[in-house]
């Protein structure tokens, strides 16, 4: 799975989780400080080092709107960059900054210890609990400084930082502090034994949105052993979600000429609160028309 040419895709999906039926319980209230203060660099990324959290100094950027009102609420999506990476090459890999797939949105990219989030085997940096927490800062260090619609903070990530945005689906403090979680081509290290394995959210339905290629070589659709240890399989995984958030009435509809495969569950009397693409022969997906010949246009997919 190639990291740059997927990563239009998740980019695509911004407007399918920020229009996701709203939770009976939103993200955890917060006083939206940072409303009435003034941003000097509206429409550039800005960096913030020494974040201190769990005894460790971490870091982010943040995009806010080039025509950002002080007075007003935006939501915020926060996106989990894959490993060996950090969030400005996912900020640039998948153009969310940009206006025409952001709107006028807060753009937030956490950056993972030694390029990754904890969950695999791979990964030594911090654990669990330290990265949720640091998350959970980020979002407060956010609130503090802008002015943010805390009802619709929204989660989204790919390979491994999707795995991590199970993670925080599946946490009680992560659980609460999104309104919405979408994964793209997500490693779940941490969610392969069944849906009573300790995944305890602190509430439920969950919004979840997750994608996947059939194709994909490294977060392998049928699961098995990955980079960081055992994987489930995808169908499995979502069958899981179904169950903790007592979803019914699942379908299923064909698109693309019967390459995209949509699968939605009601849950808790909402159509559509757990929902999954599976798009065939997508291992990889280009940002860019036909740059090679095996990759398919994301703009195709969707």
């Amino acid at each position: 799975m190639g990291f740059l040419t997927l990563a239009l895709l998740l980019a695509s999906l911004l407007p399918l989780v920020s229009c996701l039926p709203q939770a009976p319980m939103y993200a955890t209230s917060r006083a939206a400080s940072g409303c009435g203060k003034t941003q000097f660099l509206p429409g550039v990324t800005q960096y913030r080092f020494g974040l201190k959290s769990s005894g460790k100094d971490r870091s982010y950027s943040y995009h806010v709107p080039s025509d950002y009102d002080k007075n007003r609420k935006y939501q915020v999506v926060v996106g989990f960059h894959g490993s060996s990476s950090v969030g400005l090459f996912f900020e640039l890999d998948t153009k969310m900054s940009e206006t025409r797939y952001s709107g006028d949105k807060i753009m937030v990219y956490p950056n993972g210890i030694e390029g990754s989030w904890a969950g695999p085997s791979y990964h030594n940096g911090s654990t669990v609990g330290e990265d949720v927490k640091f998350i959970e800062d980020v979002i407060a260090d956010v609130t503090a400084k802008l002015c943010v619609d805390d009802g619709k903070i929204y989660a989204a990530g790919m390979s491994n930082g999707g795995g991590f945005v199970g993670t925080l689906a599946c946490d009680r403090i992560g659980s609460t502090l999104f309104t919405a979680f979408a994964a793209h081509s997500g490693a779940f290290y941490t969610d392969v034994n069944g849906p009573d394995n300790g995944c305890t959210p602190a509430r439920v339905p969950v919004p979840i949105l997750e994608i996947h290629g059939g194709a994909d070589k490294t977060v392998h659709y049928e699961g098995g052993q990955g980079d960081g240890g055992p994987e489930p399989p995808i169908t499995d995984w979502l069958d899981w979600w179904a169950h903790r958030n007592g979803c019914s009435n699942k379908s299923e509809e064909n698109l693309v000429d019967g390459d995209v495969h949509h699968i939605s569950w009601t849950c808790g009397g909402v159509s559509g609160f757990l929902q999954h693409y599976k798009v065939d022969d997508m291992d990889i997906c280009s940002t860019r028309p036909r740059a090679y010949k095996s990759e398919r246009d994301c703009y195709e997919v969707l």
